[in-house]
């Protein structure tokens, strides 16, 4: 077998993470007893996504120390390095169910529309503004390259909306006595909060499912490797994302000659630095194999 590793991950600042998570809570607390108080289903609902995204930003957080410190056992052999693709996971996830809750209250409120203190909602929604604004600029780089940060990037960034949209509801309530925008901004929330949630949900479902990346074709990676000198044919090929920076195959490998270990290390070498440079696989584990009777399908059906 031929094994190789390469590992080039960014930092991720674990700090800004828990300064959103303790920003987010104060928010929910304002937002969720200013709810009830101004009888503001918009503001309800901002309060909900706030105390999804204290719960989400938790799991990311300790998803990313996880990631960070544990390191590899005899027991677990991959560390907890899926930790922060099942955060990202969970994070889509529930951002959705909460979604479509509040899209069914916000029609409900349709029909029977309340009188609002409006005052109230707009203060807390410049709160609301202010505190997730502070968060997304904080955690905006390493949204850039990680999808666990990307998911809490992406929760804090709509609340940061949904506070922009409260606070013009308030406005408009405040001025002109339009109560039933409270249900109409609630519904907008809730169909945005899916829009942006469901890239990451089908993105983490991926490489839990280990599918290959979209971006790696196998046909061409099978093409490239039988152009090695020596090599008959690759076949039982499995490719798939361990997270978002490790990318795996393993496949067996047949020679055109009963070739020594040795030179099979040099060909490996050769495979290995060509699926780096041109397909970014970071982990290659292939078995030598001449005149083996066995099935030659590039993928194995079994």
């Amino acid at each position: 077998m031929s094994h190789h590793h390469t590992h080039n991950h960014p930092t991720l600042s674990g700090k800004n993470l828990l300064i959103s998570i303790v920003l987010n809570i104060v928010i929910t607390v304002a937002q969720i007893i200013g709810g009830f108080i101004s009888g503001s289903l918009a503001l309800i609902s901002d309060a909900v996504h706030n105390f999804s995204d204290v719960i989400s930003l938790i799991i990311s957080y300790i998803a990313n120390i996880l990631t960070k410190k544990k390191k590899q056992t005899k027991q677990y052999t991959f560390g907890y390095k899926r930790a922060e693709i099942i955060a990202a996971f969970i994070n889509a996830a529930t951002l959705i169910i909460v979604a479509v809750f509040l899209g069914k209250e916000a029609i409900e409120r349709f029909n029977n529309p309340h009188e609002i203190k409006t005052n109230l909602v707009i203060w807390l929604a410049i709160l609301g503004i202010a505190a997730n604004g502070f968060s997304v600029l904080l955690l905006k780089s390493d949204a850039k390259h990680n999808l666990n940060m990307k998911s809490a990037y992406v929760h804090l960034f709509t609340d940061m909306l949904t506070s922009v949209a409260v606070l013009v509801g308030g406005l408009l309530m405040k001025y002109y006595q339009i109560y039933w925008i409270d249900a109409l901004l609630t519904l907008l929330i809730s169909i945005y909060l899916i829009y942006m949630s469901w890239s990451i949900l089908i993105a983490s479902t991926k490489i839990l499912m280990l599918f290959a990346p979209e971006d790696v074709n196998i046909d061409e990676v099978a093409e490239d490797v039988v152009k090695v000198k020596g090599i008959k044919n690759i076949h039982h090929v499995h490719i798939w994302q361990l997270n978002e920076y490790d990318c795996h195959i393993e496949a067996h490998i047949e020679f055109n000659e009963d070739i020594k270990l040795s030179e099979f290390d040099l060909i490996c070498e050769k495979i290995e630095k060509l699926l780096l440079e041109k397909f970014q696989i970071t982990h290659c584990n292939f078995q030598p194999e001449f005149k083996r009777d066995d099935l030659k399908e590039l993928i194995n059906k079994d």
